[in-house]
């Protein structure tokens, strides 16, 4: 086959191919062309009928529009005829509260014109007493041959004299009335506690007594050059006495928890016969953890013997070593647990509640525990132990208010106060030096002989009474009621004292004459 034939082949099979590709598309044309036609006439016929069912639902709202307008013509007609009505009804009752306001205005001014009637006439009567008051005045001044000043200062002086006797009258029978009604149950109260609570107090100083087997002892305590005293004297802080005193060392300390250790300390010592530097500071050591363990104990002790529970154990010990403790030669120990038993037994005659009452009490002194060693008084610091500890609002305040420098906030307070007083007041509990009692009888005398018209003053009954003898020309019977009163006033001011003081005034008149 010849290549002319070949590219004749060649090229009618191309133009085969392009003409069948241009009849596809024609055919493909012409089915788009109907397609699209059927897509338009649906599309207008959806069209049509969107727009009659928008043209329905329009004229729907129109109506519904109306209708709901119509209504609220309606109601709005409603509420102003209601409005209007209500509007007249009010503008009837204004008219007849007018009506009627003007009518009682005329009453008031007729009865304003009649009062000033009667003030004119009132004023009339009045300057016609008055007239007569003066001649009657003048009159008296006549019968009595006394002037009106003169008659006005005796009768102020006779009313003064009859006020004053009424006056110290009921102040005795008010006294005597609350003594009545108020002690009777407070001496029932506090004559019972006392009667149940029995306590033991034992007189400490600021000094120890330790016995020797024989006087060669001291020679080996003071040891060579005085070593021994020297590092015993160093390691409890305590002052050894070594004097004429036989077979006998003085331990002599302000600490009392220093001189027990160095009490148990020597008294080892003695015991085990081997003294010197080294082995002092062993038995000092053990002394130390021994007064320790004891202070535990007896804190224990006292808080088993009184029935509180829940103290911490920092509280617990700090009781124990108040037992080393005196306060004018009252082991404070003691006194605690005594306070402690005493509001408990009060607490319960009054009924209030016991356990508190008994844990204020057995507290209310914690301060003196370590008041040598911080600054403050043993009531401040007995406050901020027992916040540290978390002790109840009811406790810190009676602890706080037990001496009077706070209010008590509770009953509870009160009845510490009161347990407190009994317990450092009755006899035989606390010592007083001499030259401190006589000051205070001093005083007590000075504070009663300061008042007008007293003669002679006497102390008497350790203190627990004065008893004062007045002058009965510038004393009477009345004005002795409130000389004791005020005395004891005064004294409550100016003096402290355990339990209380009675005032005893007397007035007296004698007549004295001879027979011959």
């Amino acid at each position: 086959m010849s290549p002319i034939t070949v590219i004749a082949i060649l090229i009618a099979v191309v133009l085969t191919a392009v003409i069948s590709v241009f009849a596809t598309i024609a055919y493909r044309k012409s089915v788009s062309e109907a397609k699209v036609g059927s897509a338009e006439e649906k599309a207008r016929e959806i069209l049509d009928d969107a727009l009659k069912n928008a043209e329905a639902k329009k004229r729907e709202a129109l109506l519904e529009a109306k209708e709901e307008a119509l209504r609220a013509k309606n109601d709005f007609e409603k509420e102003s005829r209601e409005r209007r009505m209500e509007l007249q009804r009010y503008e009837k009752r204004v008219l007849n509260k007018e009506e009627a306001l003007d009518r009682k205005s005329d009453v008031l001014e007729k009865k304003e014109q009649s009062l000033a009637h009667k003030e004119g006439a009132l004023e009339k009567q009045k300057a016609k007493v008055e007239e007569l008051h003066e001649k009657r005045l003048q009159e008296l001044e006549r019968i009595s041959g006394l002037t009106s000043e003169q008659a006005k200062d005796y009768l102020l002086k006779t009313v003064e004299d009859d006020v004053k006797r009424e006056m110290a009258v009921m102040v005795k029978e008010m006294k005597t009335r609350a003594k009545e009604e108020a002690s009777k149950k407070a001496k029932e109260y506090v004559v019972t506690a006392i009667q149940k609570c029995a306590a033991d107090h034992v007189a400490e100083t600021t000094i120890s007594l330790v016995q020797l087997p024989n006087d060669e002892m001291k020679g080996r305590i003071i040891g060579r050059e005085g070593r021994n005293i020297r590092t015993l004297e160093t390691l409890t802080g305590v002052d050894l006495i070594i004097d004429d005193t036989p077979e006998a060392v003085i331990l002599s300390s302000f600490d009392p928890v220093r001189r027990e250790v160095a009490r148990i300390a020597l008294e080892k010592l003695i015991v085990d016969g081997r003294i010197h530097p080294a082995r002092i500071e062993e038995m000092v050591e053990k002394a130390q953890n021994e007064v320790e363990q004891t202070m535990r104990e007896e804190g224990e002790a006292a808080v088993l013997e009184v029935g509180v529970h829940g103290i911490r154990p920092e509280l617990v010990r700090l009781l124990g070593k108040m037992k080393y403790r005196t306060s004018y030669g009252q082991n404070a120990l003691k006194h605690s647990i005594e306070v402690a038993q005493l509001s408990g037994l009060i607490a319960g005659e009054i009924g209030e509640d016991v356990r508190l009452a008994k844990r204020a009490g057995l507290l209310h002194d914690i301060g003196k525990a370590v008041d040598q060693e911080m600054e403050g008084s043993h009531i401040s610091i007995g406050v901020d132990l027992c916040k540290k500890y978390k002790e109840s609002s009811v406790v810190i305040n009676a602890v706080e208010s037990h001496h009077g420098d706070v209010e008590p906030t509770s009953l509870i307070a009160c009845i510490v106060q009161a347990a407190d007083t009994i317990s450092a007041a009755r006899p035989g509990a606390r010592r007083e030096t001499l030259e401190t009692y006589t000051t205070r009888l001093k005083q007590l005398e000075d504070i009663a002989n300061s008042f007008k018209g007293v003669d002679k003053t006497f102390a008497i009954q350790a203190g627990r009474e004065i008893r004062i003898m007045v002058v009965p020309e510038q004393v009477s019977d009345s004005d002795m009621i409130l000389l004791a009163r005020d005395i004891s006033k005064q004294i409550e001011n100016e003096l402290s004292y355990p339990g209380q003081i009675k005032v005893n005034v007397i007035r007296e008149s004698r007549a004295v004459d001879y027979a011959k």
